[in-house]
C-alpha cells in the first residue's frame, strides 16, 4: 500500500531516481516498521525542494536525526 505520492513529486521538482533512492533508504532507516511515517518524511523532503527551502543534495548531507 502507497500512502503517499512522494514519487509524483520527486518527479515534478526533477529530484533524479537514484537520488531518491538514496533519500528513501536514508528515510527508512530512521522509520524501519513505520510506511506511512516514511513515505510523508520522503514527501516532505521533495516539498521543501519544491519551494526553494532545501535541494535535494543538502537534504541527502545533513546527519540523520
Amino acid at each position: 500500500m502507497q500512502y503517499f505520492d512522494y514519487e509524483g513529486a520527486a518527479r515534478e521538482v526533477k529530484i533524479p531516481p537514484e537520488k531518491l533512492d538514496q533519500l528513501c533508504r536514508r528515510v527508512q532507516q530512521e522509520f524501519p516498521h513505520d510506511q506511512m511515517m516514511h513515505e510523508l518524511h520522503v514527501l516532505r523532503a521533495c516539498m521543501a525542494v519544491k519551494s526553494g527551502v532545501l535541494t535535494i543534495d543538502q537534504a541527502l548531507a545533513s546527519p540523520p536525526t
